[in-house]
């Protein structure tokens, strides 16, 4: 992989920087990214509140009043990142995770399945197999809390997001858009095309790590029947 150097960095409002590696979507960065946030993360440093690594760039929060900041935050930001590149980042199987996620594809959760087959000239079981046997990544966690971003869709189902947002997608919904799947954390508005749905809770404020996903995160979508996932759903710590 190239090496990655910083495009530049901007404030995000007061307390956050943003470090810009990339203005589209290359995975080789955002890999990169997610490695460079882990590594800022673990540095533990008191004036950093939080690390969140997007699609291609790294959002530093800090405290602007914290005595450990002794020189702006737009230089600090910058002169850390530069100092993790040089030490160099994990290796990208140092920061592994697979989440396996069960999706029931039948007709009452997959609002959108059969006009996405027919869109991408495949059956609707062709387009389960494709999307289930893809090797997907969290690229972000972003738009709701919860809310990931997921890249890796087979080429066959890529369709553009509908014309027409919903004002609600149902929570769990998996829905896909061009070359990514989300699953949406609860019910909020949407424009992608739902296939399925996860008996799972993507997203729960009150568990010790509310999000089900975290970027950098391998994702496996395990097809289930209807009876499946009301077993799943009903049972407790889901």
């Amino acid at each position: 992989m190239a090496k990655v150097e910083p495009l530049g960095a901007v404030p995000l409002g007061d307390c956050a920087v943003y470090v810009e590696f990339s203005k589209t979507l290359d995975l080789d960065v955002n890999s990169a990214v997610q490695r460079l946030a882990t590594m800022v993360h673990g540095r533990a440093l008191p004036w950093i509140r939080d690390v969140v690594p997007a699609l291609g760039g790294i959002a530093i929060h800090f405290d602007p009043d914290h005595k450990a900041l002794t020189t702006d935050a737009m230089s600090s930001s910058l002169a850390l990142v530069s100092e993790c590149l040089r030490e160099g980042l994990p290796k990208d199987d140092a920061v592994l995770r697979t989440i396996d996620v069960p999706v029931c594809y039948e007709p009452e959760f997959a609002l959108d399945l059969a006009e996405v087959a027919a869109l991408s000239a495949v059956t609707v079981e062709e387009a389960i197999a494709l999307h289930s046997a893809s090797d997907f990544r969290v690229l972000m966690i972003g738009f709701a809390p919860g809310h990931p971003y997921i890249g890796g869709l087979d080429r066959k189902l890529s369709v553009p997001r509908r014309a027409t947002p919903r004002a609600i997608v149902p929570a769990g919904s998996v829905a896909i858009a061009n070359d990514q799947t989300v699953v949406y954390p609860y019910a909020i508005s949407g424009g992608w095309s739902i296939i399925g749905r996860t008996p799972l809770t993507v997203f729960d404020a009150e568990r010790q790590e509310p999000s089900l996903f975290a970027a950098g995160d391998r994702v496996r979508f395990k097809p289930i029947s209807r009876a499946e996932f009301t077993k799943i759903h009903q049972s407790p710590g889901k």
